[in-house]
């Protein structure tokens, strides 16, 4: 290790750039972490991604996700696809 450096040209703020996310601190009812992550193994994402994913499902169109929306969902997707490939 230098007896001395140089930071003359050091800059101040976070190490790691922002991509869009922020770190926050919550408190998360152990049953409802435990159903995200065991969805989100099922699913071959990140628990952390689902969250957000059901957050801003919520926010835009004012439900929760769950099963039977989900499952609409699906149906419009797999709908969409079929009448692709038909064409």
């Amino acid at each position: 290790m230098k007896a001395e450096y140089d930071l003359t040209a050091g800059k101040r703020g976070a190490v790691i750039p922002n991509n869009g996310k922020t770190r926050i601190t919550i408190w998360i009812d152990d049953d409802i972490i435990e159903a995200f992550r065991t969805r989100a193994e099922a699913e071959g994402i990140g628990y952390q991604t689902l969250v957000n994913q059901t957050l801003r499902l919520s926010m835009t169109t004012g439900q929760p996700l769950d099963e039977l929306l989900l499952r609409r969902i699906i149906r419009e997707e797999i709908q969409s696809t079929s009448m692709q490939v038909a064409a």
